[in-house]
């Protein structure tokens, strides 16, 4: 069964009370985490520190613990970063630069490796715009990994017109899940969608705001 999350960015409150209960439904298995980076690879240091990582706080706040983890960026060497994502029980995709995060997926041939894995696939922001079949980022459509047949995009201003019919040409050819509000997460768990929080969704050059999944 594959378990796929698209979320919005959570600041300093973290993951919203319903979707910390989901999560703590569907890892079961906690022997590692593995993050993605999202951020530029003009590092100067050679640490690889997931520690600094402000999206690992959320996991902590949720009380959802792991026995080890990894952070994957452009100082980690490809054949460990493969390792890490074939021996996953979480992989989750940061948020930041979608571009930056692409290169990297791109760069370490990653992304079969996590279509083909059964672990728990998170992003946020960026990392689920990666998880999309495409999406839109600054006017340009890109292809993502495909692991679920959708669009999807974090911090989405559903009120602005303009933004709103950029996406309609996308939208002809496939649903565009929007998050609003900083709290909204899309669950995809085998075939079924779950809606957490305030989710809209773009499709035929519509927009509609969905119900929550009770």
């Amino acid at each position: 069964m594959k378990t796929h999350y698209y979320l919005d960015w959570f600041y300093d409150k973290g993951f919203s009370e319903r979707l910390v209960n989901m999560l703590h439904e569907d890892i079961t298995d906690r022997k590692s985490l593995v993050m993605i980076s999202a951020e530029s690879s003009d590092y100067k240091d050679e640490q690889v520190n997931i520690d600094g990582v402000f999206e690992r706080t959320w996991f902590n706040q949720a009380n959802i613990f792991f026995d080890e983890y990894y952070l994957i960026d452009h100082r980690t060497q490809k054949e460990d970063a493969q390792r890490f994502i074939q021996n996953a029980s979480v992989v989750f995709l940061c948020g930041g630069s979608p571009q930056h995060q692409k290169h990297l997926l791109t760069e370490y041939a990653l992304s079969d490796l996590i279509k083909k894995s059964n672990a728990v696939v998170m992003g946020t922001s960026a990392g689920g715009m990666n998880m999309s079949d495409e999406y839109v980022d600054e006017c340009v459509v890109y292809e993502g990994m495909d692991l679920n047949h959708f669009s999807f995009e974090a911090h989405f201003d559903h009120d602005n017109t303009a933004l709103i019919e950029e996406r309609f040409p996308l939208s002809e050819k496939m649903d565009i899940y929007v998050a609003a509000d900083k709290d909204g997460a899309v669950r995809v768990k085998d075939s079924t969608i779950d809606i957490i929080g305030n989710v809209y969704l773009i499709s035929h050059s519509k927009i509609q705001k969905l119900v929550e999944t009770l």
